[in-house]
């Protein structure tokens, strides 16, 4: 399992890095954004990326849209200093999978390391991420059509690329048709019981879905609110 570490504080990079490769993982260091890319794009694919905000040169913002623009898949774990609920926000819209809060403890950080490659699997002999097409795994509902091996939704004329937890949340809404489902049901399913979010977290979500699949997102027709509850989708609406 290999990990890519992007952090320019070089005695936590190191220190980071010896704790992974005592349990087992192959760990790289990056200290600044371009390094990472560098890193990123060149070498064996990744099973997983610590990735720090506030860097040299590039931000950890750009440097996950970057990523995104040609991997969906891999995990993406932003471990910061920032805590302002923005800032997370900020994260998820670039495309990250979890967030966790410096300072941290260090057996919880390898907890959910584990459990994010473990929920994405990703083949590490792959070539680089460019080079192959991946298959095509299509669902479609209403007007709405959704390829989720190349993390893309096509509704209302428009086509949009979907981040990780985006594809999580929406296939997990699919493979749970007609059901009420509480946000911490959905956070403990989609997200996993030890991540750093919160439910306030699955409505920024959801409003992002309904942008995307809704006719009219104020009146949503699929992801329905429950009231005190959660959500619940409906893949053919009746009327």
């Amino acid at each position: 399992m290999r990990i890519l570490i992007v952090e320019d504080e070089t005695a936590l990079a190191l220190g980071l890095k010896f704790n992974f490769e005592q349990e087992g993982f192959e760990a790289v260091v990056a200290g600044d954004g371009q390094s990472a890319l560098d890193a990123f794009r060149n070498t064996t694919r990744f099973n997983l990326i610590l990735l720090d905000l506030m860097l040299p040169g590039m931000s950890g913002y750009d440097i996950c849209r970057e990523i995104r623009k040609t991997d969906k898949q891999v995990p993406i774990l932003v471990l910061s200093a920032r805590t302002l609920s923005e800032d997370r926000t900020l994260g998820f819209d670039a495309g990250c999978d979890q967030f966790m809060s410096k300072p941290f403890a260090l057996p919880e950080l390898l907890s959910r390391v584990r459990n994010l490659i473990e929920r994405h699997p990703i083949d590490a002999s792959a070539l680089p991420h460019a080079s192959r097409e991946p298959e095509s795994e299509v669902r479609e509902f209403g007007d709405v059509k959704v390829d989720f091996s190349r993390f893309q939704l096509s509704a209302n004329g428009e086509t949009h690329d979907l981040t990780t937890m985006e594809v999580q949340l929406l296939r997990y809404f699919l493979e749970n048709e007609g059901k009420v489902l509480s946000r911490f049901q959905i956070l403990d399913d989609v997200w996993g019981r030890d991540s750093n979010v919160t439910t306030r977290t699955i409505d920024n979500f959801v409003l992002r879905l309904r942008k995307f699949i809704e006719p009219n997102p104020s009146a949503p027709r699929h992801i329905l609110s429950v009231r005190g509850t959660g959500y619940r989708f409906v893949e053919t609406p009746e009327g």
